[in-house]
């Protein structure tokens, strides 16, 4: 049998590390058996996937070095390799489900569906489907079809007994099937959601294991379930830990940047990056940490994986990369990866255009653009407080930023302008007083070269690293005042749409 596994990242977003982290896994271990490893986009979210991110997923985990030997932009024999495009599989599996009695229609409207959670809560349940339209009559069932009535279907789930997951890391995992709810697999616009689309791709593609994160080991007994409805072999499954910041909590944007795209903008090295990823495959006893893909291969073991979760110490990361810089290139190498991270003509052309009304003599460029080259800035309160903001004003700004750029769909200078002046509208502050607050704390200064634009060229992952860096500088959001402006936010974005 040949080895054959997979990542599947859905294009809803920026190349996150973590993928990188289970794409190099899954490469890692395909590899190290002399197998094979593919990429699948898994959009079926039509609403939140894009060409524009699976285009950027595609190009973060190339810049990393990782390859695969069958996917969406390199075809190969068991295409096509986006969900998208696979829908009529899909239904046809379906109706086997539900021909074979395993599956059935669901008519209930969210509105039932909202109230049934409700009451199963306050009476201290876990919310799950009660199961009210797997007892339709065929007569019933039948009116409901022939009325027009929307549907979705869900799978069938027995209500008593236990799972047993076999996991190839943890061993066997134990889930009561009362725990276990009837999983929608099919939405009412037709598209599969993840769990039937993962399992029939995987079995159609010849995936023999699977390794995915831990967030997943409750979905498993529907999956097993499911492979057994179909008469089909399971692959193995492994379920990694999750990355964690070095306070051991859960890998997040609010603490520490995420997307592989910072790092690529921060000017860390593809091959430090991916060896700092590929060390939570190794053994810590080896001694030497600096080693190249074909040697994380070779000594990559899934006994070496933490189950604790894999710390992603943004220091080591720091000295790793110091450690390529100095060790791996001489001065002209060096200078050939400055210039293609910045100092290339793409680059700077647009910042000269941006600077050029703004300079006297050519001396004045750099103090000008310098923070176009600067990673985080480090300010300090002193000089972020240099607005006419009150210290709570400016602190919701920049949260209520924050949230509604990673909301946008594109990082665009017209999406850009409207978010800032929204927020200087929802603060309750003169337009001009908050784009100070924002000047000082994307570009160092209150005034620099037109802020839009620079924003735009910076990138999202830097200006919103920036903000979070300046909000925590002045003293962070509690959650109430999260909670608090979320709601806000909600109700003033429903008041528009009413």
């Amino acid at each position: 049998m040949k080895v054959r596994t997979r990542v599947a990242p859905s294009p809803t977003g920026d190349p996150h590390v973590g993928t990188a982290y289970v794409a190099l896994m899954n490469y890692c271990f395909a590899k190290k058996h002399g197998g094979e490893f593919l990429l699948r986009i898994e959009d079926t979210d039509q609403q939140r996937s894009s060409a524009a991110s699976e285009k950027v997923i595609l190009e973060a985990l190339r810049w990393l070095g990782l390859s695969w030997d069958e996917g969406p932009d390199v075809g190969g024999p068991h295409g096509p390799y986006r969900q998208s495009e696979r829908t009529e599989i899909y239904r046809e599996h379906v109706d086997r489900l539900i021909a074979g009695g395993h599956a059935f229609r669901c008519y209930c409207t969210a509105e039932r569906l909202e109230q049934m959670r409700a009451e199963q809560r306050r009476r201290g349940e876990r919310p799950r489907y009660d199961g009210h339209c797997l007892h339709l009559s065929a007569e019933e069932e039948a009116a409901e079809r022939a009325s027009g009535k929307p549907f979705v279907v869900r799978m069938k789930v027995p209500s008593e007994g236990v799972c047993v997951i076999d996991d190839l890391r943890r061993g066997p995992i134990e889930i009561e099937w009362a725990t276990v709810d009837m999983q929608v697999l099919l939405k009412s616009d037709g598209m599969p959601t993840y769990h039937l689309a993962n399992v029939v791709d995987d079995h159609l593609m010849g995936i023999t294991h699977v390794m995915r994160g831990e967030e997943w080991i409750s979905s498993a007994p529907k999956h097993k379930l499911l492979y057994e409805y179909f008469g089909w072999e399971m692959p193995a499954l492994g379920h990694l830990p999750l990355l964690r910041n070095a306070d051991r909590s859960k890998l997040s944007k609010r603490k520490n940047p995420t997307s592989i795209l910072f790092y690529k903008r921060m000017g860390y090295l593809p091959e430090a990056m991916l060896n700092f990823l590929g060390l939570f495959g190794m053994s810590s006893a080896e001694g030497e940490e600096m080693a190249t893909l074909d040697q994380l291969v070779s000594q990559f073991e899934l006994d070496n994986i933490s189950l604790g979760g894999p710390v992603f110490d943004v220091a080591k990361l720091n000295w790793l990369n110091g450690r390529y810089i100095r060790e791996t290139m001489d001065p002209a190498a060096l200078l050939g990866r400055v210039e293609a991270w910045a100092l290339n003509r793409d680059y700077l052309l647009p910042i000269t255009a941006l600077a050029q009304t703004r300079i006297e003599r050519l001396s004045d460029l750099g103090p000008l653009v310098s923070f176009f080259f600067s990673g985080t800035l480090n300010l300090p309160v002193e000089r972020l407080r240099d607005n006419k903001l009150s210290e709570l004003q400016q602190r919701q700004a920049y949260q209520l930023a924050m949230w509604q750029f990673d909301a946008l769909p594109a990082w665009e200078l017209p999406a850009i302008e409207r978010v800032l002046r929204d927020t200087g509208d929802r603060i309750g502050a003169k337009f001009r007083d908050a784009v100070r607050a924002f000047y000082i704390a994307i570009t160092g200064s209150p005034g620099s070269t037109p802020l839009f634009d620079s924003m735009a060229l910076l990138g999202r992952d830097i200006c919103r690293e920036r903000l979070r860096q300046a909000l925590q500088t002045l003293g962070g959001v509690t959650s109430s005042e999260a909670d608090a402006w979320k709601a806000l936010l909600k109700a003033e974005d429903e008041a528009e749409e009413g």
